[in-house]
């Protein structure tokens, strides 16, 4: 996966509008006291301001498959006083490799983790098996098109990629939501 330096993130700010969660999370209805899994959790991008908007009475499951992005997580928690994520290492390719219990959770964020992943459905399957009913699911993906930052674009998946995944798995596309000049996101509802 393609990386950018901080330096490189302001000066697309600058002149463009990158992905802001808090901007994202902004749009989507985050009640105090909810249970949301963040598939592929990396170094805590969306499962840190995710926690801190759902407060103590709420839970966060960051979940990655690798060990050194969990750690990243655990010591931002720390640091930052957040007592409400729980880190757990998982293959979210694998059938129940979320490891969380059916219908149990109110929100799954999957940012940026498609691309990552051959079993694409797979994680579909898995998202909608840990939703309670009305559940939501938050997909942030790379726009098709300029790959001059994030990943090549022959990784990138395309809306109506997505659009048949959602198909496949019986879900329903509630509202597209903003989510900067390089990604598009998507709410969708079990």
């Amino acid at each position: 996966m393609a990386t950018i330096s901080n330096e490189a993130i302001g000066a697309l700010q600058s002149s463009s509008k990158f992905i802001d969660p808090i901007m994202v999370i902004s749009q989507l209805d985050l009640r105090s006291g909810i249970t949301v899994a963040d598939f592929g959790c990396g170094t805590g991008y969306f499962s840190i301001p995710i926690a801190k908007k759902i407060g103590k009475e709420g839970v966060v499951y960051s979940l990655d498959i690798v060990p050194q992005k969990l750690e990243a997580v655990a010591s931002q928690a720390k640091t930052q006083g957040i007592t409400n994520i729980i880190t757990k290492r998982a293959n979210l390719e694998n059938e129940e490799g979320s490891k969380l219990g059916a219908e149990s959770i109110d929100w799954v964020i999957m940012k940026d983790v498609l691309f990552q992943n051959k079993k694409k459905s797979n994680m579909f399957k898995e998202a909608k098996r840990v939703l309670k009913p009305g559940g939501k699911i938050l997909i942030v993906e790379w726009r098709s098109g300029n790959s001059s930052i994030g990943p090549d674009s022959n990784l990138r998946i395309s809306r109506d990629e997505i659009n048949s995944l959602i198909n496949d798995n019986q879900l329903l596309i509630v509202k597209d939501i903003e989510a900067g000049d390089f990604h598009y996101g998507l709410i969708l509802s079990k």
